[in-house]
């Protein structure tokens, strides 16, 4: 199956391109050459900033409709693209390798949920209130829309992450300029055509896929007014460093290595804990930033935990992401694995032992495949426990009381996700308590619309999803009256 484009999605019209560049996706199942569609340059990204700019800047636009208005918009938008949901899940895994169970989940359904969260935020938030002042009369305190967003994505979960950006943005009353990782690109078209379809105001969402000289010239566009990223750590500093220059607000969710803490109560039985396990080790080959890809595992359960880990990765069918029985599929990139390779030779030369998988599946000639990897005896210090891997590897860490667990758990760069293993949900939640992370789940995990998403330390500022996130699209005015 071939997939070609040949214009951007740009103030409401398929546009042509500045040049003649193009974008090839790769299957990373099978190495094959996916199709291609147009790579948006300089002049491109200002051809999409200045169509965004227009819309936002206009008398009585999209920026000064009432908010139901704008609500039902977006509530037919997450209607086209439920409608082109199974189109959506299958580009998604034909160019990131995730396996089509998943990518049905998690790729689909959700994003949609996240625009209509927000529609109905949207219709129920008061953008306006008048409090009594104290020097002479009321203040009248407004949400204003901030304006013109640059959002960047990253290739691991395209239209999820697309979505904590688009449907906050919509739903204030800002304009959007998308640029999509160049990896994963042929999804987003599908996104312009329902966004056509639902009547989204021209100019409202301009799509742009491009690479690193894209994304740099659009974080710094005189024209945008916001910048939100989701991406590698070293990025986002890069791009803190220009919105701080410029005194632009930005919102970053970068990396993680999360710590999944398993109490000593915890119930081992596979069929208990196996399938939560899994999901928050290993869900899209480890190529996921909130995954607790260290565990810590009290020293009198050691062994067992190492076994049960290893058991459960040891089964996990291995294969084409579009094959319906595979749960880990190829990592997305050459250039992946073999940064996942180079961390798994550096475990073993640390002295970590491996307890499955730490090589390339056999019977698998063609695709960027690597066994799932567990890796025991690590020392929390160590660079495979340290450092963000973003590969289907979990290192098992023993701790020798809770207190000791949580010292752990926050002995790291990051915060963004982490999970919390127990019988006793109560007990659970007081020891997630004391760890210092954005977001962390008791017995299970998974980024609920209605809460904030986002981390602490390197894993970023500012907050995705929840009412947080509408504010993070609106700058407020006070009009003394």
């Amino acid at each position: 199956m071939s997939y070609r484009y040949e214009h951007f999605y740009v103030g409401g019209e398929w546009v042509r391109p500045s040049s003649s560049r193009v974008i090839t996706p790769v299957n990373p199942s099978t190495e094959a050459v996916l199709g291609s569609v147009p790579e948006a340059l300089e002049a491109d990204v200002d051809t999409a900033v200045d169509a965004a700019r227009r819309t936002f800047d206009e008398v009585g636009g999209w920026a000064s409709w009432e908010p139901d208005r704008r609500a039902g918009v977006m509530e037919r938008f997450a209607t086209e693209l439920d409608q082109r949901g199974g189109r959506i899940a299958e580009c998604v895994s034909l160019q990131n390798g995730m396996p089509i169970s998943v990518s049905r989940q998690l790729e689909v359904g959700y994003p949609a949920e996240v625009l209509r969260y927000y529609a109905g935020l949207a219709r129920s938030t008061g953008f306006s209130e008048i409090r009594a002042g104290l020097m002479g009369g009321p203040v009248e305190v407004r949400g204003v829309p901030v304006g013109v967003v640059a959002a960047i994505v990253p290739w691991n979960y395209p239209q999820v992450l697309s979505m904590f950006k688009i449907a906050p943005a919509m739903a204030a009353g800002c304009t959007v300029v998308l640029k999509p990782s160049p990896e994963v690109v042929f999804d987003s078209f599908l996104v312009a055509e329902a966004a056509e379809a639902a009547g989204v105001p021209a100019g409202v969402l301009n799509i742009v896929p491009g690479g690193r000289e894209a994304g740099a010239h659009l974080v710094a566009h005189p024209g945008v007014d916001k910048v939100a990223f989701t991406g590698s750590t070293p990025a986002g500093r890069a791009i803190a460093e220009t919105c701080g220059r410029l005194l632009r607000p930005v919102t970053l969710e970068l990396g993680g290595k999360s710590a999944g803490i398993v109490l000593d109560d915890a119930d081992l039985d596979p069929g208990t804990i196996g399938e939560g396990l899994v999901r928050v080790t290993l869900t899209h080959s480890g190529q996921t930033c909130h995954l607790s890809s260290r565990i810590l595992a009290p020293r009198s359960r050691y062994t067992d935990v190492v076994d049960l880990l290893t058991d459960l990765a040891r089964g996990l069918p291995v294969g084409d992401a579009m094959d319906e029985r595979t749960l880990i599929g190829p990592l997305t990139t050459a250039q992946q694995r073999e940064r996942v390779e180079g961390y798994i030779a550096k475990g073993r030369s640390e002295g970590a032992r491996v307890t499955t998988g730490g090589g390339r599946p056999a019977g698998l000639d063609k695709g960027w495949f690597v066994q799932p990897t567990v890796f025991a005896d690590v020392d929390n210090g160590s660079v495979i426990a340290q450092e963000e891997i973003f590969g289907p590897v979990v290192c098992v860490v023993p701790y020798d009381d809770v207190d000791d667990a949580v010292r752990i758990a926050n002995d790291s760069d990051y915060g963004l996700g982490g999970t919390v293993w127990t019988a006793d949900p109560e007990r659970g939640a007081a020891v997630a308590r004391r760890v210092r992370t954005g977001t962390i789940g008791v017995n299970r995990y998974l980024p609920d619309p209605v809460a904030p998403f986002g981390g602490t330390k390197a894993s970023g500022l500012g907050s995705e999803l929840g009412p947080e996130g509408l504010r993070s699209y609106l700058r407020p005015q006070s009009i003394y009256l």
